[in-house]
């Protein structure tokens, strides 16, 4: 790779004192020349992890990407339509800018009246002249600063047609549409899968990728969604936020609350499909389900004799380790099963 510094020529090109030798085009910065290189020497030294296309330059790695991950962060303001590149979005703009005669000269935004672009310059120049009488929260739009008020007045004038919830912005209404039209425009590109919205495929793709960006400062346990770390935070601060009406007993899971539920209400949702008994939990039906496939996967590691519960081979283990946890308190005689230290009391009781 070649280039030319030029130093106190005559003919100076004012900041760009760096001469490609190739096609004489000049450069500010050693890094652009660096960059422009490429072009002439085909070096690719960005490499795509997911289909190992190569690129010249990591920008154009970067808006590559997008297609595996189907991020389109380009939106236009008027249609809400997203894109994954900006020279898609301004071609796209095009469709609005009839009649709207002056452009921003940053984001290349066009609006009809000279008000109109004066008062959204203030979203680049970071002014923010319009103020919420209740939390003195600023904003740079009247119109987003009217938006917010609908946060302290409960206003919530946009209606689904569908199933009548209201919403107070017109943008969650339309994400919220997509429940009764089964739109689903974000599509997953390792397994096809689609979502409605664009933060449920960011949450899918980290099942590809396995990044967990969620860590705990306690033990350093990461995770892949914010809620799971939420949740796994009160092993720690041991705080059980989800109560029983019935009885008080508190739990750090609202799951585990709603099967605690059921010993009040007497439900059992989980039915045998083979003798119709009924459990109240799941995990119980799966291992009532043995005794009729025969399955038994829990093996004695001492005279390989295989049980279908977990418990019973616990049971099972104390005739090979002479355990007897189970004291008669009448004559402190021990045994390794309940059901033999139940029978033995009979002795005392005369039953």
């Amino acid at each position: 790779m070649k280039y030319l510094l030029l130093k106190n020529m005559k003919k100076s090109k004012g900041d760009k004192p760096y001469q490609c030798s190739e096609c004489l085009k000049y450069f500010g910065k050693k890094s652009d020349i660096v960059r422009h290189m490429r072009t002439h020497t085909g070096d690719k030294p960005y490499h795509c992890s997911q289909c190992l296309k190569c690129f010249t330059q990591k920008g154009s790695l970067v808006m590559h990407m997008r297609v595996h991950t189907g991020d389109k962060p380009f939106q236009c303001s008027e249609c809400l339509k997203c894109f994954s590149q900006k020279g898609s979005l301004v071609k796209h703009i095009q469709i609005h800018t009839r009649n709207k005669p002056y452009q921003c000269s940053e984001c290349l935004k066009y609006f009809g009246k000279k008000n109109d672009i004066v008062r959204h310059m203030g979203v680049h120049t970071g002014d923010k002249p319009y103020h919420c009488s209740e939390c003195l929260k600023c904003f740079n739009l009247k119109g987003r600063l009217v938006k917010h008020m609908q946060v302290h007045t409960g206003d919530k004038p946009f209606q689904c047609s569908q199933c009548q919830k209201c919403f107070s912005l017109k943008g969650n209404l339309v994400t919220h549409m997509r429940v009764h039209t089964g739109d689903k425009q974000f599509h997953c590109s390792q397994c096809l899968k689609c979502f409605t919205h664009k933060s449920n495929l960011v949450k899918h793709i980290r099942v590809h990728t396995g990044d967990k960006p969620f860590q705990c400062s306690q033990c350093l346990k990461c995770f892949t969604q914010k809620v799971s770390l939420v949740t796994h935070m009160r092993v720690h601060t041991g705080d059980k936020p989800f109560q029983c009406s019935e009885c008080l007993k508190c739990f750090s899971l609202k799951g585990s609350l709603v099967k605690h539920m059921r010993v009040h209400t007497g439900d059992k949702p989980f039915h045998c499909s083979e003798c119709l008994k009924c459990f109240t939990q799941k995990g119980s039906l799966v291992t009532h389900m043995r005794v009729h496939t025969g399955d038994k996967s829990f093996q004695c590691s001492e005279c390989l004799k295989c049980f279908a519960q977990k418990s019973n081979l616990v049971t099972h283990m104390q005739v090979h380790t002479g355990d007897k946890t189970f004291q008669c308190s009448e004559c402190l005689k021990c045994f390794n099963v309940k059901s033999s230290l139940v029978r033995h009391m009979r002795v005392h009781t005369g039953d």
